[in-house]
Formats: structure tokens, C-alpha cells, sequence
């Protein structure tokens, strides 16, 4: 049957999220100014005939069980809206919800735990029940998709209490006592985007009558059992190290500059949809035998590569670590990113395109892992290399969850629309609902880095990628012109060190407010790969000439949220500053008192008549 159109559902971040801020995102007026039904009842709905089991977290729950403690609910719980099809009566969608629940042991989880201590263990209940809120209207208004989605947004705001809480929040909207939406917000300890993409197949099922696929996936406790074994523990080890390579060598930013600062954005979202990309990605597929999926994740990354002027791709691909046959249709949070590091410095994109399935196949490899752990080896690796790693890039393709809309085309040759705000961590998310008959995508982009107008044409100019590369091999240089997007302007002090765009007058900024007015100079090293900052002792409030470990840790304590700014790989104290202070040579005349890296414990050399020539 053809898929009804849907809302689509937000996926918060889902390894490695910002700091918690107070406040949440802001009302809209339209949610404040809600249409109220004429009648609101609670109906209470038991399940029954399961079985009790208990046992460990796996680790995907406990990275989101993590972000929920933490952050604001609003911010990490998800929401979905499902379109009722017509003529389905208000016991037949309760019904369909209570087998749900019964077939899908997450959706009998919770998660005990002490005040004040983090979960560590789930518990399957064999029965129980929950409620459905029915909205009742007399009619619903135009916009009746928007007013569902606005319903499952303001269901987000509240807390999941983890101990007790049933994990979905229902909502069935009805017109003249007829249902047309289910709108829930769900906990991310128990799903995640794609589970509630299961789900929701799984119900329209129910409600028409067809087959259920049968049960194969992994339970959330089968999960944590394969996770714990000898095999498990050796993947989740060779992705730390995979992450850290990245970490270590990859840009700390995809997106840089005045602009993208702060951690969390009010991002509006623009809405592709386009028979022209769907058909172009099938012609594209078909020339190279690329898969569309990695057709569509090598356009994505070249464009993204060339708009942010980097020569390297990475990206969060949150979904792709379901490529496992049991994760495929898990109803669980297997919400862990699969973090692709994609070199685009290669001539076309036919040769782009055979590095990218590599590429995404090791990042989907090493997308399980003990959160914990990557926290630590991510807090230990951004100290020694003296950044902050930003996820800045998401693509979360859902196609492959999704039924065809149909057989026959149906859609707009090109059209592009807007969906809500978002208050986002990212600076680049892109979910891809459908790639055929229609390609589907929303686009979050940081509106201080993208005008309107350049939003709207970064999704054009996919499409005209694609349909530039469904004729031919495409040379990258060209990609401006094929495709419209023009690369970031960055001004002439910018300079790439370290894999990465960094501002040397920002990092002299940001170490001068971190040291309380210390005059300060940074230049490039002479190889090129580092930066050196030269720091005057007997400057600013103290006297006292800093250590160089007391200069990073300094600086590394302002750096989250700052793009641009790198760490040095030296630091150089010397007694006062030069009369020519913006002369690096000036500054290596100046009598050397310590040197160092920063990071390391041993006491560095204190000669006092020394240079640096």
C-alpha cells in the first residue's frame, strides 16, 4: 500500500552532544496558540502476556540513558507523527498499540535505579498497561499535520523518568470522532528514530490486516548478551581506536569561522522533495553500479566537502550502524553514530565514489562502543592534540526503512518547502526520507552560517550534482559551477594546520582572555603542521611566568564552541613582550625563560639565554 507522507521525526545527537543549557528552545506562537479540542479523555490500555526478563544496558542505551540525564528533555527526547489511514476506527488504533506493545519487549523496558546513580540494568515487564490521550475535534484546522506535529513536539518537553516511565507519550488527534493522527513523543532510552519507523510499519499492519514480518531482530537484552561476549568487547575496542584516528588526524571542525559558535542553534529546517533527484540518482546508480545509498552519501560528501572548503568528509551517519541483518529492524535505541572520515582529494567523482562504500563500511563497523570510554579517549586525545571535536555534519538516511510511495511517480519535478525549528547541536543535518520514486530530504543548516537562500541551494545543488554525474564522471574542480554552491569565503589570515582551518589571531585572542591580558603572538611552525605561541611573561595581572602546561590547560578550558582555534604545538614563554609585537622575529630576540608542549608532565628546559634561531 502506499506510505502516507509523515512528519518527520528528530533525532537528537547521539554520541557526542553538547553541554546541557538551562532554558530550552522557545514557544513558537503557533504551538502557544494551539487549537483546543473540543474533548480530551485519557484512555488506559493493559497488555499482557509477556514475560519478566532483566538484565544489563546495552551500550546504546547507555549512551542515550547518558545524554537524557544530562540534557534538556526537549533536546534528546524524539517525537513521530503517524497518519491514521481513513476509515480506521479509535479501538482499532488502541489495539494496534497495545499488540505493539506486547510484541516489542523495549516497549516494556524500564531501566531501575538508585537517586542519584545512572542506570545500569533493564527490566522486560510481562505486563502492564498505558495511556492514550484522544484529542478530540470538531474539525481540525488546514494545517492538521502541522498541529500533529506541534502535539508531539510539546510532548517532548517533559522529562522520561527512567525508572517507571512507560517510553511513549500517544496522542491520537480525531476529527468528528474520526482518528487521523497518532502524534507520540518517545523516551531515546528505549527507540530511536529508525525503531520508530519499525514501529510504525508494524502498525499499519496491524490495523490492515497484513502479515508481520517475523520476529529476528535482537531484543535489547539479546543485544547486551552479544555485546558482552569476548567478540563483542574486541569491536567495541577497534572502534575506540577507529574514532581516535579520526580524532586525532581529521578536521576538529567541518564548519569554521565568526559564525559558528556555540553549541546549540535554532535551525529552521528546509524540505526537498524531487522526482528529478529520485530519477537522477537511479541513472547515477545504474552507470557506475554504486548502490543509490552510496551514490547519494558521495554527493552528499562532496558537496559538503567543497561548501566548507575541507579535504576531508566527516560525517555522523547515525543510522548506519543498523547494517548489521539482526540491528536492521531492532525496536531499541542502537543510537550510536558511525563516524565517516571520507578524503575527497581525488579528481572526479566516479573515483570519489569508489573510496566512499570502503569508507562507510569501516565507519559502520565501528559504530558500537562503550560511550563511557569514548567520552574518556575523546577528553584525553582533544587535550593532547589541543582541540575540540565538533559534530558538525549529520546525514541520517531512513530510506531504507520507508515503503515506496508507490509505483507511479507522484511528487514535484523539484520543490522546495519549510519545516519547523530545531534547536540543534549540529551546524549540517539531513534526514533522507525517500530516495524513489521521490527523493525526500530535510535540511537543518546554522542559519549564521547559511542564508535562507544558500540553504535551499545546497539541496538544489544536490540534485544537480546528481543529475550532473547521472551522464557522466564529474570533475570535483568543476563543482561550483555544476552545482551553484560556492565554497566558504574565510579571510587571509586563516591557514590550514593540522588537518584543519585555523584563525592563528583567533588562538592569540582565545589565549590572551585565558591568561588575563598576557601579551600573546602565534604564528605557523616552520614546517607547517603546528602552530607555536609565543607567551610574554610580566604581562597582564601576574608577574609570574606561566608553564607551558599551565598556558594549555588554560586555553583548553575556553576552546569548546570555538572553531578556528587550534592549540599550539609549542608553547615559547620569553621575558616581556617586543616593541614590535606582531613580528615574529621579534619575539624569538626576546631572552627564552621555559618552552614546551603543553601537554606533557616533564619539567621543560628553563635556559634564560637561549633562542629559538
Amino acid at each position: 500500500m502506499p506510505r502516507p507522507r509523515k512528519a518527520a521525526p528528530h533525532e537528537p545527537p547521539s554520541t557526542v552532544p553538547p553541554p546541557a543549557r538551562g532554558g530550552g528552545r522557545p514557544v513558537t506562537a503557533y504551538e502557544r496558540d494551539l487549537p483546543r479540542p473540543a474533548k480530551t479523555r485519557t484512555v488506559t490500555v493493559a497488555h499482557a502476556g509477556g514475560v519478566e526478563r532483566r538484565g544489563p544496558v546495552t551500550m546504546g542505551q547507555a549512551n542515550m540513558i547518558r545524554c537524557m540525564v544530562r540534557d534538556e528533555p526537549e533536546h534528546i527526547n524524539i517525537h513521530a507523527v503517524w497518519p491514521v489511514p481513513a476509515g480506521t476506527r479509535t479501538d482499532a488504533v488502541i489495539d494496534a498499540l497495545r499488540a505493539l506493545v506486547e510484541r516489542h519487549e523495549a516497549l516494556r523496558t524500564t531501566f531501575p535505579h538508585a537517586e542519584g546513580a545512572v542506570p545500569h540494568e533493564q527490566v522486560v515487564a510481562a505486563e502492564g498497561e498505558f495511556t492514550v490521550t484522544v484529542l478530540d475535534h470538531d474539525a481540525l484546522p488546514p494545517d492538521a499535520e502541522r498541529y500533529a506535529d506541534a502535539v508531539a513536539r510539546r510532548a517532548r518537553v517533559e522529562r522520561f523518568r527512567l525508572d517507571r516511565d512507560f517510553g511513549l507519550r500517544i496522542s491520537l488527534v480525531t476529527s468528528a470522532g474520526a482518528p487521523v493522527f497518532v502524534a507520540l513523543a518517545a523516551s531515546h532510552a528505549v527507540t530511536d528514530v529508525s525503531a520508530l519507523a519499525v514501529l510504525e510499519e508494524d502498525w499499519l499492519a496491524l490495523l490492515t490486516g497484513e502479515p508481520l514480518p517475523p520476529q529476528s531482530a535482537f531484543t535489547p537484552l539479546e543485544l547486551a548478551a552479544e555485546e558482552a561476549t569476548p567478540a563483542g568487547l574486541r569491536k567495541s575496542a577497534a572502534a575506540l581506536r577507529y574514532w581516535e584516528r579520526i580524532i586525532r588526524t581529521g578536521p576538529q571542525a567541518m564548519c569554521d569561522g565568526p559564525g559558528a559558535e556555540g553549541t546549540e542553534v535554532d535551525t529552521p529546517e528546509v524540505t526537498l522533495r524531487s522526482l528529478r533527484g529520485a530519477r537522477a540518482l537511479a541513472r547515477v546508480a545504474e552507470r557506475t553500479g554504486g548502490l543509490p545509498s552510496t551514490v547519494l552519501l558521495t554527493a552528499w560528501c562532496a558537496l559538503v566537502a567543497h561548501r566548507t572548503g575541507q579535504d576531508v568528509c566527516v560525517a555522523a551517519v547515525p543510522t548506519s550502524n543498523r547494517f548489521h541483518d539482526r540491528l536492521a529492524r531492532a525496536v531499541n535505541t542502537v543510537s550510536q553514530d558511525a563516524l565517516l572520515a571520507l578524503d575527497v582529494r581525488v579528481p572526479s567523482f566516479d573515483a570519489l565514489l569508489a573510496k566512499a562504500w570502503g569508507a562507510a563500511l569501516d565507519a559502520y563497523r565501528h559504530s558500537r562502543f562503550d560511550a563511557v570510554a569514548l567520552w574518556e579517549m575523546i577528553d584525553r586525545t582533544t587535550f593532547e592534540r589541543g582541540s575540540r571535536f565538533a559534530r558538525d555534519v549529520v546525514l541520517n538516511d531512513v530510506s531504507a526503512l520507508s515503503e515506496a510511495g508507490g509505483t507511479e511517480p507522484d511528487g514535484p519535478d523539484l520543490e522546495l518547502g519549510r519545516g519547523p525549528s530545531q534547536v540543534l547541536p549540529t551546524r549540517l543535518l539531513a534526514f533522507v526520507h525517500e530516495t524513489a520514486p521521490l527523493l525526500r530530504i530535510g535540511l537543518w543548516a546554522d542559519p549564521a552560517l547559511f542564508a535562507p537562500d544558500e540553504t535551499e541551494g545546497f539541496l538544489t545543488g544536490l540534485v544537480r550534482l546528481l543529475e550532473a554525474a547521472a551522464e557522466g564522471d564529474v570533475p570535483l574542480a568543476s563543482l561550483t559551477g555544476v552545482t551553484g554552491v560556492r565554497p566558504v569565503e574565510r579571510g587571509p589570515d586563516w591557514i590550514r594546520v593540522d588537518g584543519s582551518w585555523v584563525s592563528p589571531p583567533a588562538v592569540a585572542d582565545a589565549l590572551v582572555g585565558a591568561l588575563g591580558g598576557v601579551p600573546v603572538h602565534v604564528t605557523a611552525d616552520g614546517a607547517g603542521d603546528g602552530l607555536t605561541a609565543f607567551v610574554a611573561a610580566g604581562g597582564g595581572d601576574s608577574g609570574t611566568p606561566p608553564a607551558p602546561a599551565e598556558v594549555h590547560a588554560a586555553l583548553m578550558r575556553v576552546l569548546p564552541g570555538r572553531p578556528g582555534v587550534l592549540a599550539p604545538r609549542r608553547y615559547v614563554i620569553v621575558q616581556g613582550p617586543p616593541e614590535e609585537a606582531d613580528r615574529t622575529d621579534a619575539w624569538l630576540r626576546r631572552p627564552l625563560l621555559t618552552e614546551g608542549d603543553g601537554r606533557t608532565p616533564a619539567d621543560p628546559d628553563t635556559t634564560t639565554n637561549a633562542d629559538l634561531t
